[in-house]
């Protein structure tokens, strides 16, 4: 009776005795709030907190190009592509393309745009592994920072620590594809700390970054992310409220069903977090804030389902703010990749 030693029933059974301490209840806009104000500082003590000062970005700008990008209707889009840098802690340092349309000098909304697990933040501008530019839109991110351009937005897409130009030596000498997400996500548990916090801090940074620019508007700004990215996206929408609106790509789930149920990179996980709340719960910190939410009917690691069930949970905590038109879902033919029909007439209209 092998089935005996089968430890998943042992495990799911854990899962249905946790108390959700803080799962939305709310039955008014006040009690809202103050679920909310609860959550989002219990949140951030499981993800290991953020540092209590912000060190001087220093930001530089590495190189200049004028470029185009080709979108999927043959239409060529003239832009500027900045290679940047700037202090997010003491001793690290984000690496970044800022990326905006040529035209009128129009202070344009920025949309953050964070990569999924891959090579990093070239496969969303373009750049192929040789450091050529691709000639159409592709990979299971399709350049959706070069999209945000194409759609009329500024765009500051960041290398994810972890990935590309932000990974450590053994890495590098695998190839453009080795991450150092697992050793860096496993330092930060053991340091008290999660990878998600380093990330979205970084998000953070990126904001202050912004700021800084007076070529863009930096009162509307939106972030964007597919998978990892998606997941960065998530949690930097609840936690900072600057952000405007929030569209997140192959990653909006239950726990339950994914994180908890399908194996997946360490750094998805933060230290009981379900004592506390699930995944609708975290999204329901953006409220009433927009979010657009997307999913590919076959994605094999954040089930489509599940998707929808977590979906109807984040509305409950919308209709309570009165905000049930900021949120959309589009489930569309396909795997774990981004799609963005709908995301970016969502942008337009929010941001």
């Amino acid at each position: 009776m092998a089935w005996e030693f089968d430890p998943m029933p042992f495990v799911n059974a854990r899962y249905s005795e946790m108390p959700m301490l803080l799962r939305f209840a709310a039955a008014n806009l006040r009690e809202a709030k103050n679920w909310q104000r609860k959550l989002r500082q219990t949140l951030t003590k499981l993800l290991g907190g953020f540092p209590k000062e912000r060190c001087p970005l220093d930001p530089k700008v590495l190189d200049v190009k004028e470029l185009t990008t080709r979108t999927d209707d043959d239409r060529l889009v003239p832009y500027r592509r900045e290679t940047i840098t700037f202090q997010s802690r003491h001793g690290l340092t984000v690496f970044g393309y800022f990326l905006k349309p040529i035209s009128d000098n129009e202070r344009l909304p920025v949309v953050i745009c964070l990569p999924g697990h891959g090579r990093g933040v070239d496969d969303i501008v373009g750049i192929n592994e040789d450091g050529s530019l691709r000639e159409k839109w592709g990979g299971y991110q399709r350049d959706f920072a070069l999209q945000c351009v194409a759609n009329g937005f500024a765009a500051l897409a960041i290398e994810q620590l972890g990935f590309g130009h932000r990974r450590e030596e053994n890495a590098r000498r695998q190839g453009a594809g080795v991450s150092s997400c697992q050793p860096l996500a496993g330092s930060a548990l053991l340091l008290g700390e999660t990878m998600v916090a380093w990330r979205v801090w970084d998000v953070m940074r990126a904001i202050d970054y912004i700021q800084t620019r007076t070529d863009v508007d930096s009162k509307r700004v939106a972030v964007m992310g597919i998978s990892g990215g998606g997941k960065i996206s998530l949690f930097s929408a609840a936690l900072d409220t600057r952000i405007k609106v929030a569209v997140i790509s192959g990653y909006f789930n239950t726990f339950r069903a994914s994180i908890f149920s399908l194996s997946h990179c360490i750094d998805n996980y933060i230290p009981g977090i379900l004592k506390y709340a699930e995944m609708p719960d975290i999204a329901g910190l953006i409220a009433p804030r927009p979010v657009h939410i997307e999913s590919g009917t076959k994605d094999p690691i954040f089930p489509v389902e599940a998707t929808k069930e977590a979906f109807e949970r984040l509305k409950a905590i919308y209709e309570v703010f009165g905000a049930a038109d900021r949120i959309s879902l589009h489930i569309f033919e396909g795997e774990h990749e981004f799609n963005g029909k709908e995301a970016f007439p969502f942008l337009k209209r929010w941001l």
